[in-house]
Formats: structure tokens, C-alpha cells, sequence
């Protein structure tokens, strides 16, 4: 049984373009993509499924259309190890706005300002935010790719039918890296499959009686893997539309 280390791989620095399109197309390779803000999940995979024309190709792990960072797209018969990708540790660099929040949890909806907010020192923040390190129950944001009843989230969201999202337990191993200036709090995630920042922005502000929400988000880490490997997708066409010397 094929494992996610038994296919050639699209990174930075990594093997031949060419030899792994043929890879890709005669049997199965995976792609690390540093994606690039307001293309969604899904159109990373279109795109390079179009650019390598292989019919197969899946993402282990939805990034927002405002977040950046790593994403790992499978091709053909590497399919079957999405799962093994999924199950990865992951990290995040977030920037949360506090003092505001917003109908999405992010900057993709309207800011609603806090009246009456006494401004937060970092103390407060600091002792906040290591309060959800470990294992939690969280909310998962209306606006999500989860399936509620056959139907993604945020499609029930945006169509303004009510429905109560179901809460999951998840892990987050360490938040590091913390600055803060006053609204924007800054630091490091490293969190388990499942975890949404967006919810802990969310709750952080809410916990504060401040209101908060992901003002940007980058994914650094699956695994091992990290996301200065990866190619961003006009990287990808570059190579291919690159004359062969």
C-alpha cells in the first residue's frame, strides 16, 4: 500500500517539472502550493488540474479564500494518501484584530466595532490566548466548507437559512510568538486537523468582552513540510510555459 513519501514531489528546488508532470499523468504525484490570497481551495486545484490536464486531482486541507500559505494538492492515484497529509499537525501565523467583529470571523465581511471598549494591555491578551492551548471544544465558524445536512456551511450562510453549527473537540499544541499592539495580537499556531483560527479570533475577542477577528492568516506548516518548499500555482505555469533548453 502506497504511502504520501512513495510519490514524486513539486516543491521549490525540487525535481524536474517535466519528469513529475509525467508522473503525475502515468501514475500519481503531489504538489505543494503556497496559495495565494483570495484564490479559494478549489481553485488551486482546478488550475493545476487544467495546467498538468490530470483528471484526478484533491486537496488535503481547505484554506480560507483570504488566507495564504500551504496547501497540498494530490494528483492521480496519490489520491488515496490525501487522508495521511489531512492527519498532519498544522501551523498557522495569524494576525487578530481585536476591538471589531465581523460575519465571517474575518476581514471578508463588514467590520462591526465594539462601542464602549477600554483598551486591552498585553497581559490580558497574553493570558487570554494560552487559555486555549490544549484540548478544547470549539464552534466552527457559520461561514466553513463543513457540511451541515449535505450542504456546505457557508452556502446555508449566505442564503441566510438558520442552522446550529455542531461544536468538535480539537487540540492546540502551543501558541508562540506572541507581539501585540494594540488592536492586533500576532503569533504562532501549531494546532490538530479540524482546528479553525477563525474560531479561536473569534472567541479570544469574545472572551475579552473586545470582539475579534483573523485579520491574516498564513499556513507555514503540515507535517514536516513547510511552506518555503512550495510553489505558488503562476509559479507552476511559469515552469511549464518556460522554453525547454
Amino acid at each position: 500500500m502506497e504511502t504520501m513519501t512513495d510519490w514524486p514531489i513539486l516543491q521549490r528546488d525540487g525535481m524536474n517539472y517535466f519528469a513529475w508532470l509525467e508522473e503525475a499523468r502515468s501514475n500519481g504525484a503531489v504538489a505543494y502550493i503556497d496559495k495565494q490570497e483570495k484564490w479559494t481551495s478549489f481553485d488551486c486545484v482546478a488550475k493545476l488540474r487544467a495546467l498538468a490536464r490530470v483528471r484526478r486531482v484533491g486537496h488535503a486541507g481547505t484554506l480560507d479564500p483570504l488566507a495564504t500559505g500551504l496547501l497540498v494538492l494530490c494528483l492521480g492515484k496519490a489520491t488515496k494518501t490525501i487522508d495521511e497529509y489531512q492527519n498532519g499537525t498544522k501551523q498557522y501565523d495569524v494576525v487578530i484584530k481585536l476591538g471589531a467583529t465581523t460575519e465571517t470571523d474575518d476581514r471578508g465581511s463588514a467590520e462591526v466595532v465594539t462601542s464602549d471598549l477600554v483598551e486591552l494591555n498585553e497581559t490580558q491578551v497574553a493570558e487570554m490566548l494560552m487559555s486555549f492551548v490544549g484540548e478544547i471544544e470549539q464552534l466552527p465558524p457559520s461561514f466553513s466548507a463543513i457540511r451541515h445536512q449535505g450542504k456546505r456551511q457557508y452556502d446555508l450562510a449566505r442564503d441566510g437559512k438558520p442552522f446550529e453549527p455542531r461544536p468538535r473537540i480539537v487540540t492546540v499544541n502551543s501558541i508562540n510568538n506572541l507581539k501585540f499592539e494594540w488592536p492586533l495580537v500576532s503569533c504562532s499556531i501549531t494546532c490538530s486537523k479540524g482546528t479553525y483560527i477563525r474560531s479561536i479570533a473569534r472567541d479570544l475577542g469574545a472572551n475579552l468582552g473586545s470582539g475579534g477577528y483573523v485579520h491574516d492568516l498564513r499556513r507555514t506548516h503540515i507535517g514536516e513540510i513547510d511552506v518555503a518548499n512550495a510553489l505558488t500555482i503562476t509559479e507552476i505555469q511559469q515552469l511549464i510555459e518556460a522554453p525547454i533548453e
